[in-house]
C-alpha cells in the first residue's frame, strides 16, 4: 500500500469510515481502512494535514478518535481518543507547533499538548458547526454555529475570545435575524473572515474595524449553504449548498461571478487548490469533482461508492495531473471485477427461450381468435 498512498493527490473521507485516496495522474482510487474493525462509528468527519510536508493526514472520526495516516507508509500509524461520541462529531481539526486542536458539536474546544496528558478546554458555545485555523497566525482559530456567533480565539490566551461578532440588525418587521454559521475561512494577508450561513448568506467580518457586524453581506440561492473555500486568487469565494449548487461570489461587490454545474446532491466538502485555479467538491451523490475556476468547466469526475463528508487536497501532485478528455470520465477503483472474470462466465440464454415461448403463445392466441370470428360469421 506504500506506493499507492504516495501517488494519491486527493484524500476524501466517507460516511462508512473509509479514507479514500485518489490519483488523477494514474486514474485510480484506493481505500485505506482497517477492515477488521470497520463500523459506522468510524465515520470520517474531518481531515487535515498533520505536518507542513504533507506526509501525515489527521482523520477525525465520529467516535471521537483522531487517527494519523502516513502517506509515505500507506498505513495508520497512530490513534488517540480525543473526544466522546456523546459530545457530538468533530467540527474542526488543527495543528499548531506543539499541539493538536479539536472542536466538537457541543462547543468543547480542546488543546492537546504534545507529550502531555493535560489539556486546555474552551467553551466556544453550543451547536458549533465549524472551527477553522488561521494559516498565517496558527495560534488563532475561529468558531461559529447555530445561534452561536463568530468568535476568534487566541490559543495562547484562551480565557476569552479576542473577537466576538455582533448579529445584524433586525429585519423590516423589527424581528431578530437568526444566526447559523455553517462554514468559515480566514482571508489570507488580512484579518478578515468570511462565513456562509444556513440562511443562504455570505458575510465578511473585519476584526480590525470598529464595528463587530459584517462589513459585507451577499446571498446565493434559496437553500442553506454548507461549505465554502477561498481560491488562490484573492477577491472571491466558492460556496456550495444543500441542493448541489456551487457558485463563485465576488467578495468586493457581493455578486455571483458564475456557477459550477454538474452536481446532483448536497455539497459537504469543498476545498480550493492553494496555487492552481481548481476546486474540489464532494457530497451525498458519492462523486468527487474537480472544477476549473477559470472557465468553470468540469475537469474530473470520480465515483467513490460512498457518501462523502470532506476532502483534502495536496499541493505537490495535482499540478502534474493531465486534464480528463471526457468530463464524464469515472475513475474505477482497483478492487473492481476485471474483464477476464466476465469472459469465463457462462452465457445465460433463459431470456431468449422465454421470448420464443411468448411468441408461440401469441401466435396460438391469434389463430384461436380468427377461428372464433369465422364461427360467428357463419
Amino acid at each position: 500500500m506504500t506506493g499507492k498512498s504516495q501517488v494519491c493527490s486527493i484524500w476524501v473521507g466517507s460516511e462508512t469510515g473509509i479514507l479514500k485516496g485518489v490519483s488523477l495522474a494514474k486514474k485510480q482510487a484506493f481505500n485505506f481502512c482497517e477492515m477488521n474493525s470497520l463500523s459506522r462509528d468510524q465515520e470520517v468527519c474531518m481531515l487535515c494535514w498533520g505536518d507542513a510536508q504533507e506526509t501525515e493526514v489527521l482523520v477525525g472520526c465520529a467516535n471521537g478518535a483522531v487517527k494519523t495516516f502516513s502517506t509515505e507508509k500507506g498505513i495508520f500509524t497512530e490513534s488517540r481518543q480525543c473526544g466522546d461520541s456523546a459530545q457530538g462529531k468533530f467540527t474542526g481539526l488543527a495543528v499548531t507547533d506543539s499541539s493538536l486542536v479539536t472542536c466538537v458539536e457541543s462547543g468543547l474546544l480542546k488543546i492537546w499538548k504534545e507529550g502531555s496528558t493535560d489539556t486546555v478546554e474552551i467553551n466556544a458555545g453550543s451547536s458549533v458547526c465549524r472551527m477553522k485555523q488561521n494559516t498565517s497566525q496558527r495560534h488563532h482559530v475561529a468558531t461559529g454555529g447555530k445561534e452561536t456567533p463568530l468568535k476568534v480565539w487566541d490559543l495562547e490566551r484562551p480565557d476569552t475570545p479576542i473577537f466576538t461578532a455582533k448579529n445584524v440588525r433586525n429585519d423590516w418587521l423589527d424581528l431578530r435575524v437568526p444566526e447559523w454559521i455553517r462554514d468559515l475561512a480566514f482571508i489570507p494577508d488580512s484579518e478578515k473572515i468570511v462565513t456562509c450561513t444556513g440562511h443562504h448568506q455570505v458575510r465578511v467580518y473585519d476584526p480590525a474595524s470598529p464595528q463587530r457586524r459584517p462589513v459585507m453581506e451577499a446571498q446565493f440561492g434559496e437553500y442553506p449553504l454548507t461549505a465554502l473555500s477561498l481560491p488562490s486568487t484573492p477577491g472571491s469565494v466558492v460556496v456550495g449548498n444543500t441542493q448541489g449548487q456551487m457558485a463563485v461570489l465576488d467578495l468586493r461587490k457581493g455578486l455571483v461571478r458564475g456557477c459550477l454545474k454538474g452536481l446532483a446532491g448536497a455539497v459537504r466538502g469543498l476545498q480550493c487548490h492553494p496555487t492552481l485555479p481548481l476546486v474540489a467538491s464532494c457530497g451525498l451523490d458519492r462523486f468527487l469533482r474537480i472544477h476549473s475556476l477559470e472557465d468553470r468547466a468540469l475537469q474530473h469526475k470520480v465515483y467513490l461508492k460512498s457518501r462523502l463528508n470532506c476532502v483534502l487536497l495536496s499541493s505537490r501532485d495535482l499540478e502534474a495531473c493531465p486534464p480528463a478528455t471526457d468530463a464524464e470520465q469515472e475513475v474505477k477503483e482497483e478492487d473492481g471485477v476485471g474483464d477476464e472474470v466476465w469472459d469465463t462466465m457462462e452465457t445465460v440464454t433463459e431470456k431468449a427461450k422465454k421470448r420464443r415461448l411468448e411468441e408461440k403463445a401469441n401466435g396460438a392466441g391469434k389463430k384461436t381468435s380468427t377461428k372464433k370470428k369465422k364461427a360467428v360469421k357463419k
